[in-house]
């Protein structure tokens, strides 16, 4: 499983850190079983559930896939309206079941090879200026910090779900 997500070589598909990044999004939820039902609260004022990254995780993948596709087309992306990690919905204080872990692997696994896919189509779009927007490479770069949902939450292997970081 590759975890490295510093920014690719030059000649590499850059998409190939969002599928790394989705590896260790994966290693981290198959713990999140173990949640206790407390909430988890980091940086003095997010409060996070095993759902709700997972939801964070989907969310941020589609937005960014979406996007790539837009600048592709030579439309102007439509803006994210999602409330992001600034809420708590119902659903995210549900538990985390095997089902929603395989639910969840074949979502962010197909994801992360649209993105490669894409990606391939396209090598001489990488680096192309798309202002106000970002690259094609930076994008793929910035949706690679997915793994930030991910590590709110944490490897909880240990039960040690109910902890301020």
């Amino acid at each position: 499983m590759t975890t490295d997500t510093t920014p690719a070589p030059a000649d590499d598909n850059p998409a190939l850190l969002v599928a790394a990044a989705v590896d260790r999004c994966l290693e981290l939820a198959s713990t999140w079983m173990a949640w206790d039902g407390r909430p988890i609260t980091t940086d003095g004022a997010n409060l996070w559930t095993p759902s709700k990254a997972v939801r964070r995780i989907q969310d941020h993948l589609v937005d960014h896939l979406a996007e790539v596709e837009a600048l592709l087309a030579g439309a102007a992306p439509q803006p994210d309206l999602w409330h992001g990690r600034t809420v708590t919905l119902e659903a995210d204080w549900a538990r985390l079941t095997e089902t929603d872990l395989a639910e969840a692997r074949s979502r962010w696994t197909r994801l992360a090879q649209a993105y490669v896919n894409r990606y391939a189509t396209v090598p001489d779009a990488w680096d192309v200026p798309r202002d106000p927007n970002w690259t094609l490479r930076a994008i793929a770069e910035h949706v690679a910090g997915v793994t930030w949902y991910a590590e709110q939450v944490g490897d909880l292997r240990f039960g040690d779900s109910a902890r301020i970081r």
